[in-house]
């Protein structure tokens, strides 16, 4: 199986360009990668970006496999959580006039790109595209149930939380024998993302759309999978240079787009420095392991957490699940970050170490 998704996600500051949320804001529409999937491959037939399998979810509610490519919850989980709301689910769960569509939808999706070409190898995944396109969809739905009007200002207070891009590194640009590799160098392959990412958000806009939070790429090049190709285990530098590339024209996207459609609220939320804090002083939070994961997998033939996999003996120790994922325990420090940071009126958690 190809290398699945993606890095780590997350959240960990937002820019002062954003606006901070207010907590009332309670539906949510998110939108991404196998980093905030809830379980929309699992109704894929073909798919091979799946994780309904042993051991993911030994740590969630239950015990058993969701969908969600972690031993326990995502960061979309936990901030639900805090929030006092359930976590969106998956949009192919729903029949399609579900009233569920009202309170917020996940559509994110593993190996997912913003370019639909990423992922191709693993057959069925729901592209940036193909999400937004469900989310039209959904706007019908909604517009059905309470009116244009009604409708348009559910959007317009909605949450959009997007995280994207990962997998159109790790699982296209960063894969030799794929055509945007060979095709494209880094700076004409940024390009592409970031114009096809713009006329993506304008998309959404168009849609109704208003407050969108992107969360930046973290360190992609730390993550296990990637690791593995140093020959001392060490982070790809190179990588880690590209991603912070990409980060920097993200905002600059988005101060585009502020300034251009009436209304919006684009936030970029810059994960970058706060994940790689985490992977480089890992003891400072707790664990004691972020440079292999959790369950020992073979990164050369796909990364992913099999039944037959080894687990390590505590999973609360390792910043990583598999070769690409963060743990539950890991997922739980960054949406505390990241929560303070959007909800800053909230009750605040407990100041973590530095």
């Amino acid at each position: 199986m190809g290398k699945l998704a993606l890095a780590l996600p997350l959240i960990l500051m937002v820019t002062a360009m954003g606006t901070v949320l207010s907590a009332a804001s309670l539906v949510t529409y998110i939108f991404g990668d196998s980093l905030t999937e809830v379980g929309n491959n699992n109704y894929l037939q073909y798919s091979l970006a799946k994780s309904n399998f042993p051991y993911y979810g030994i740590d969630y509610n239950g015990g058993q496999a969701t969908g969600r490519f972690t031993n326990g919850r995502t960061i979309g989980d936990v901030i639900s959580e805090k929030l006092g709301i359930p976590s969106p689910p998956p949009y192919l769960s729903l029949s399609q006039n579900d009233a569920a569509m009202l309170k917020g939808v996940n559509y994110a999706s593993g190996g997912a790109g913003i370019l639909n070409e990423t992922g191709l190898y693993f057959i069925q995944r729901l592209s940036f595209d193909d999400q937004i396109g469900y989310f039209s969809k959904t706007k019908e739905v909604i517009k059905a149930k309470i009116g244009e009007d009604a409708a348009n200002k559910l959007c317009k207070e909605a949450t959009f939380f997007i995280g994207i891009g990962s997998n159109d590194y790790v699982n296209n640009f960063l894969q030799p024998f794929l055509a945007d590799g060979q095709q494209y160098t880094h700076d004409e392959f940024v390009e592409l993302l970031i114009s096809k990412l713009g006329e993506q958000l304008t998309g959404l806009y168009q849609l109704g759309a208003r407050k969108m939070v992107f969360h930046g790429l973290g360190p992609l090049g730390c993550i296990p999978s990637q690791r593995v190709k140093s020959k001392r285990g060490q982070c790809l530098e190179q990588v880690n240079q590209w991603m912070l590339l990409f980060n920097s024209r993200v905002q600059k996207l988005m101060t585009t787009l502020n300034r251009n459609l009436p209304g919006a609220q684009l936030t970029f939320a810059d994960t970058y420095q706060a994940v790689l804090d985490l992977i480089t002083h890992p003891t400072a939070y707790g664990f004691k392991v972020s440079n292999t994961s959790c369950c020992n997998v073979d990164t050369s033939l796909g990364g992913l957490c099999l039944p037959n996999s080894k687990l390590c003996k505590n999973r609360k120790e390792y910043v990583f699940w598999d070769a690409f994922h963060p743990s539950d325990a890991a997922n739980a420090v960054l949406a505390e970050r990241f929560f303070s940071t959007l909800f800053p009126s909230s009750p605040s958690p407990a100041p973590l170490p530095h």
